[in-house]
């Protein structure tokens, strides 16, 4: 392909929407643009890597045995009542009314509607198993659509739903699933882990995300350096410490905290470590409202709780609720004389004594709080993130923690959807029995922005060869006919050998040249210039490690073939 002929709108500078990495290169190497918010066209070359990652999908998924479909984007809400979800999946459904006032939603992924097809189509246990994928346009409505294709309301998706006799075949699908997502991102060229994770709006009895291991990150994974568990912080367990002897509790003792409402203000002005602080705070599930208490130096994980509480949603109180609920302005909150709410405790609190808590009175906290003493709590329960130098629930080392971007999921769902859709099957006695169902994603479009976040450079891009829009960028510096000629020559033997190549065909500054090439980030750059050829030689540069060398024009095709067969 010559750029003179491709729309490549590459820009010099960030545009000022960019907010990570991904998105500001993709936008400036001319990949991507913004038609609202969270919704993008892709550009010639965005489109190529696209569909090189589609590819590995597709041979991968196919390699697995599941089959492929194609649903529509548009949904009935008649199916989505049959599972509840029309009301609890909220707002990020984007629902709308067809001429006839009949109700639908664009599929932000698509359990209903394969569920609804297998219990059509599928009679007997001899037609089982059953796996089902598509690569499709998915739009979730995010109240923040942000960092370009890493968080759109539209992305491309590949979603994919097993249907099994049992449990047992239930767990086989799942692991072969689990291995194709192995191959599937080390074909892609990333850097990557599976962790446990949350299910989430899917639901389900357990799920694990593959996470690229990236800095921008806006996930964070926990894992054992020494052993094999690793968790998505919302997801990972943390043991009880080891039960040990308190000391003699002390007396309570209220002492006035002026203005100090924060962790870092009440313990600067006690003089204490955030260890001899409990937090305490306030949710409601719409129904109830709930005190959750935490040891200073850790986080609430709210997906615990909501989980404890068996709830659908969990929030914190807000504001202006707190001095009505505690009789205290917000930052004084404590479970002693809190009344009417039921108290919810991590295990860590168990393991102190002698603490500070607020006292639900303005500039006030209490020292010297015990919980056996100075309050009852209802429950004590794993509520905590989480953290680095946690003790592994494995048992096989000390946590770590690292940032991470979720490109896979997959989850075991049971028979949650099957017994909501009566999707049955006649077994060997024929007897009436539910599918086993499991379910499979992986976001393409969000793929292609975590490689540009695990590669790149101050110059741009630097794409693993399997995905590249382009194996090599072809740089004559120059017009004069000998650059020109081998130039052309070089560019069909390429096309002919099966390396895809673009061809820099302007008449432009080498500068401009090299910046667009580092910035679009084909793994090989191969340069022509004046000078060199009148020696005999060409430049070959590797964008991922900057390395040059200088070869034979004739060694160029064979040089280029081995580099690229060798990552292939």
């Amino acid at each position: 392909m010559r750029v003179s002929e491709t729309l490549i709108p590459t820009l010099r500078e960030d545009p000022g929407e960019a907010e990570t990495v991904s998105h500001r290169y993709m936008l400036r190497a001319g990949m991507i643009r913004k038609v609202a918010a969270g919704i993008y066209t892709y550009l010639p070359l965005g489109l190529r890597v696209l569909r090189k990652i589609e590819k590995i999908v597709r041979e991968e998924m196919n390699r697995a045995g599941a089959q492929e479909v194609l649903m529509p984007v548009a949904s009935p809400a008649e199916l989505w009542r049959e599972t509840g979800r029309w009301d609890f999946y909220g707002k990020e459904l984007l629902r709308f009314k067809d001429r006839h006032e009949r109700d639908f939603c664009l599929g932000p992924t698509h359990e209903e509607v394969i569920t609804d097809l297998f219990r059509r189509e599928v009679r007997s246990y001899r037609q089982m198993p059953l796996n089902f994928y598509q690569i499709q346009t998915k739009f979730r409505d995010e109240i923040r659509p942000r960092f370009g294709l890493m968080r759109g309301r539209e992305f491309i998706m590949k979603d994919a739903y097993s249907f099994d006799r049992d449990e047992a075949g239930a767990r086989l699908s799942y692991q072969k699933m689990y291995d194709a997502y192995n191959r599937i991102f080390a074909r892609c060229g990333l850097t990557f882990r599976p962790v446990e994770a949350d299910t989430g709006l899917i639901g389900g009895t357990s799920s694990h995300e593959f996470m690229v291991l990236a800095e921008t990150g806006e996930e964070t994974i926990v894992y054992s350096e020494e052993g094999t568990y690793a968790a998505n912080v919302e997801r990972a367990e943390v043991l009880p410490p080891d039960a040990s002897e308190l000391p003699a509790p002390r007396p309570l003792t209220a002492v006035s905290t002026p203005g100090r409402r924060t962790v870092e203000e009440v313990t600067k002005f006690l003089k204490i470590a955030p260890t001899q602080l409990v937090k305490t705070l306030l949710y409601t599930t719409g129904k109830d409202t709930v005190a959750v208490l935490v040891r200073g130096d850790h986080d609430v994980n709210e997906i615990k709780v909501k989980h404890l509480l068996g709830a659908t949603d969990v929030e914190l109180v807000v504001p202006e609720r707190v001095p009505e609920l505690t009789g205290a302005p917000v930052g004084y909150a404590g479970p002693v004389g809190l009344k009417n709410i039921r108290v919810l405790a991590d295990w860590a609190v168990k393991a102190m004594a002698n603490f500070v808590v607020g006292a639900n009175k303005a500039d006030t906290h209490f020292v010297d709080a015990n919980w056996a003493r100075d309050f009852t709590v209802d429950h004590f329960a794993d509520l905590r993130n989480a953290q680095a130098g946690d003790p592994s629930p494995r048992q096989d080392g000390t946590l770590k923690t690292a940032k991470g971007i979720e490109v896979g999921h997959v989850f075991m769902l049971g028979t949650k959807y099957s017994q909501a859709m009566k999707a049955t099957f006649l077994d060997a006695q024929g007897q009436e029995q539910l599918a086993v169902m499991g379910c499979y994603g992986i976001g393409v479009s969000r793929v292609a922005a975590a490689s540009v976040e695990q590669n790149h450079d101050a110059k741009g891009i630097k794409w693993p060869i399997p995905i590249a829009p382009f194996h090599v960028t072809l740089l004559p510096l120059s017009q004069s006919e000998p650059v020109t000629q081998l130039a052309s020559s070089l560019y069909r033997s390429m096309q002919e050998s099966g390396i895809e190549v673009l061809w820099d065909d302007r008449d432009e500054r080498a500068g401009v040249k090299f910046n667009d090439a580092d910035l679009i980030g084909a793994p090989f750059h191969l340069v022509i210039g004046e000078k060199g050829l009148a020696q005999g030689q060409v430049e070959l540069k590797v964008r991922q490690t900057g390395d040059t060398k200088k070869i034979a024009p004739d060694q160029a095709l064979p040089t280029l073939t081995t580099l690229i067969q060798a990552a292939s």
